[in-house]
């Protein structure tokens, strides 16, 4: 007998019993066992044809179903009529005894029956699943397909004795449900089920699936076309609307050319703010990141309060997680920003309401301005990187020919030949690194100088020949910029390279005393602290000597309002001289012999004892200082 037989079979779609018959057969005959497992092979791969076969034929089926579902929707004229259709076709494709499609309704929180197919139970017809209860609710809360084999006793599901006896009065046993999803948002239910155990296949989910997401369609596009009936209604209103704010997004379209131009140019922030002013009205404020001011521009105004500034950092953070410009009383909001980082803000202050498309303007004023910002400071970085290494170079005192140092120098416009002074600024933590090193970079290009960061110092080389007022102004600036105090100590001034490292120790060591004689947050060169800046070391307790040895001196005045301190000082500067310490205080010489003598009742009758009397002239000149 020839396999030929078995693609006869799969010819006139034969059922898999009949392709056990020319098996059969052959052994009635007397078939050699070579022949039959021959003939055996080629009934499996008939059989698995067959498979194929079917499988080919359903999906034709579904897609010629869907094919015919997608005609509906195009043709839509009866919701109704067409979520008949999907759920009639629904049960036909899945050969399920029932289908049916429910419907959430937000203000009651459950789902109701909106269509069935095959339902013989008014009451399961009449069905409100609320959110989560039963497997139809759960599917509309969780918007993830479910299926039982046997719903009734099935404990993944949250029973309730209403839903199981309309359930149980329809006879349903094994149940599928899908969502019908719009985007993220479910909108009902389409299930199919069987009045005897079955399981449901993932071809068989995702089949309804599909017809779910049509049905969806459905539903959307009925109210589409509702929306659309209304709109049309609308429709000279909304065109004479269209045509404000076409107007307005042609004046937002030219300020930005215009603002986009004086980038261009090499405009800067001021630039970009007088033109909002200029189309706006009112009164702009840039804010960095921090809250500083970076410009302001337009009528004259007053600067904005500490409570104004607090509310403005909270409402750009709006602004910017919102993507459009935020209204805080009389001021307008728009964030600067580029991607997850917050690089500033604008602020506008007007009395007259701010259109839509003056919106629009302040929001792409914020725009361009994050450009420039982000433009500013990859040319600080850049020109930072190469100051910072001219300045390593300088003080690592290696040996580098100074002709070669002085080019370089000239070519970040600084004159090494000039007079300059170096600075060595202490910041309070780590924390505080990158904000010193970004101030400090953008400080010296503006000042035409070099900046370095080393350890927990930034390291300045500033032009001038007064390291005091200097550092002062440094560590008052630097402070501000970080929120918290910046020591500075400063040595110079020097010329050309070679003096550099040895300035730079200096500076280090005025700082360190700046830190044991608690003036954390000041600034000073080395000549203004004196003899000072060559006794103090690192940890020396300078709180613990005054009080020691002056002290009670000093606890005496503060508590009498006395002059004693100053008296001490008077006496040890006139060598002694009752006669001339009178004179200097303007006071009689028995005045000052009265004073003394409470001295020596104060620190002992050994107070005047060489030892002594150097050890209080020090502290008196670190009193002083402090």
């Amino acid at each position: 007998m020839s396999c030929g037989v078995f693609l006869e079979l799969l010819a006139r779609e034969a059922s898999p019993v009949e392709f056990e018959g020319p098996l059969v057969q052959a052994r009635a005959e007397g078939a050699s066992p070579a022949v039959l497992a021959e003939l055996e092979a080629a009934k499996l791969a008939a059989l698995r044809v067959r498979a194929v076969m079917r499988r080919h034929a359903r999906r034709e089926a579904e897609l010629a179903a869907l094919f015919d579902t997608a005609g509906d929707l195009a043709g839509l004229r009866d919701l109704d009529a067409v979520l008949e259709a999907i759920t009639r076709r629904a049960r036909r494709l899945l050969n399920a005894d029932i289908a049916y499609l429910t419907l959430n309704d937000d203000a009651r929180g459950d789902t109701f029956m909106r269509v069935t197919d095959g339902s013989v139970s008014a009451a399961f017809r009449r069905l409100r699943l609320p959110m989560g209860t039963g497997l139809v609710g759960l599917v509309a809360q969780t918007a993830m397909p479910y299926n039982s084999d046997h719903y009734l006793v099935d404990e993944q599901f949250q029973h309730r004795g209403f839903i199981d006896e309309a359930v149980a009065e329809e006879g349903l046993v094994a149940i599928l449900g899908v969502p019908m999803k719009l985007g993220s948002r479910v909108i009902g239910v389409l299930t199919a089920a069987n009045r005897s155990e079955r399981p449901f296949d993932q071809e068989e989910v995702a089949l309804l699936g599909s017809l779910a997401a049509h049905a969806a369609i459905a539903i959307d596009n009925a109210r589409l076309l509702e929306e659309t009936r209304t709109a049309l209604e609308e429709l000279s209103a909304a065109n004479e609307e269209v045509k404000a704010r076409s107007a307005a997004v042609e004046v937002a379209a030219r300020a930005h050319d215009r603002m986009t131009a004086v980038v261009v140019r090499g405009g800067g922030v001021e630039d970009v703010a007088a033109i909002v002013t200029e189309l706006l009205g009112g009164t702009l404020h840039v804010l960095d990141a921090d809250g500083a001011r970076l410009a302001t521009t337009g009528a004259a105004s007053a600067p904005l309060s500490d409570e104004e500034l607090a509310g403005v950092s909270a409402s750009a953070h709006s602004a910017r997680a919102q993507g459009r410009t935020v209204r805080r009383g009389d001021l307008w909001i728009a964030s600067v920003s580029s991607g997850d980082e917050m690089l500033g803000t604008l602020v506008l202050r007007t009395s007259e309401e701010v259109s839509d498309a003056d919106q629009r303007i302040l929001e792409r004023a914020a725009l361009v301005t994050a450009l420039l910002l982000l433009f500013q400071r990859s040319v600080t970085e850049a020109e930072g990187r190469v100051r910072g290494e001219l300045l390593d170079d300088l003080l690592s005192e290696r040996r580098t020919d100074a002709a070669a140092l002085a080019a370089r120098a000239r070519r970040v416009d600084v004159d090494l030949g000039a007079p300059h002074v170096v600075l060595s600024a202490r910041y309070e933590t780590r924390d505080h690194r990158r904000r010193a090193e970004f101030w400090a970079s953008s400080f010296a290009a503006v000042e035409r100088g070099l900046a370095a960061s080393r350890g927990e110092e930034v390291v300045l080389l500033l032009p001038g020949d007064r390291p005091g007022d200097a550092a002062r102004r440094v560590a008052k600036e630097l402070g501000a910029s970080l929120g918290a105090p910046a020591t500075v100590g400063a040595a110079g001034p020097v010329r050309g390279p070679g003096e550099v490292a040895a300035a730079h120790r200096e500076a280090q060591r005025c700082a360190d005393a700046l830190v044991a004689l608690g003036r954390r947050g000041d600034g000073a060169g080395a000549s203004e602290l004196g003899f000072i800046g060559l006794l103090i070391g690192d940890d020396r307790d300078v709180p613990g000597f005054l009080a020691g040895s002056l002290g009670p001196v000093i606890d005496y005045d503060e508590r009498r309002g006395t002059a004693l301190v100053r008296t001490l000082e008077a006496y040890f500067g006139a060598g002694g001289g009752l006669a001339r310490t009178a004179q200097e205080l303007h006071i009689h010489v028995n005045t000052v012999s009265q004073r003394l003598d409470r001295i020596g009742r104060l620190l002992g009758d050994d107070w005047q004892s060489p030892d002594r009397a150097l050890e209080l002239q020090l502290a008196l000149r670190l009193h002083r200082l402090r």
